[in-house]
């Protein structure tokens, strides 16, 4: 079903909110209603009277204003609904027709990284594809975590990678600042049900070490126990730049890049 179909009905009935919407993500991005205004070739009057309800902008100036305060491609859709029109963006599987060949590519992207490790994540931190590169990541994880593998779950969960990364601490840190962000531009529910189920795992045992080698990379690497060996690797983290799908809009690459000289022997020996 469609976003249209879906909402369609109740775009003719309710009250349009938008107003309070677009000032909420105005005051998010830091913005004046004249810098605002300049921005998306309108006035102040006019976008105070829009935030205040007093005029009910077109559709056209909804999805100006969205684009001006670059706000993601889901709430876009939430403004279109708030202000009494159909949604813009359709909202399609990975699985069907119109993404097949899509979802084909990125596979094939995943693969070209090899040996290194390489994973497609959804708006959730869902995997939906992987390379075999991530196998020496998840030597060790509990076989109900694989059944449907969540990176943020894999990563942090005490039978997950947790017991195996050297600078857990820091990672952890890195990864719930990344999730806040993105929590700070979504109403998800199931983001937040994700970000306070991993912010409450127990850490490992051997946590809160401080090392050297965290401080002497160019960026924070992820520090993994393999085989008695450490394994450095950086997150390099590529999304679509002008995405037409909501579906499209959340997926995200991400590829690890070997952190020094040793892993990299490892990963192509």
């Amino acid at each position: 079903m469609t976003l249209a179909a879906r909402y369609g009905h109740a775009m003719t009935t309710a009250s349009p909110r938008v107003g309070p919407l677009l000032r909420e993500w105005r005051n998010r991005r830091r913005l004046s209603q004249l810098d605002l205004a300049l921005a998306a070739d309108s006035s102040a009057r006019h976008i105070s009277f829009i935030e205040t309800g007093r005029s009910r902008p077109s559709r056209e100036m909804v999805l100006r204003l969205a684009d001006h305060l670059d706000v993601p491609v889901r709430e876009r859709n939430t403004l279109l609904i708030a202000a009494g029109y159909a949604p813009h963006f359709p909202e399609h599987s990975l699985e069907d027709p119109q993404l097949r060949e899509l979802r084909g590519n990125l596979e094939r992207l995943v693969t070209a990284h090899e040996p290194f490790p390489a994973l497609i994540l959804d708006g959730g931190y869902d995997i939906v594809a992987a390379n075999r590169g991530v196998k020496p990541m998840l030597s060790g994880v509990a076989p109900e975590l694989l059944e449907k593998p969540n990176a943020m779950r894999l990563t942090l969960h005490p039978r997950g990678m947790a017991p195996r990364i050297r600078n857990y601490a820091q990672w952890r840190g890195h990864l719930l600042h990344q999730m806040d962000r993105q929590l700070a531009l979504t109403r998800s529910a199931a983001l937040r049900a994700l970000y306070d189920e991993v912010e409450g795992y127990p850490p490992p045992e051997n946590c809160g070490e401080e090392l050297a080698e965290v401080t002497a990379a160019p960026a924070l690497p992820l520090l993994l126990e393999s085989g008695g060996r450490t394994l450095a690797f950086i997150s390099v983290i590529a999304t679509f730049n002008t995405p037409m799908d909501i579906t499209v809009s959340e997926l995200a690459l991400e590829t690890f890049l070997p952190a020094d000289a040793a892993t990299a022997a490892l990963l192509t020996g």
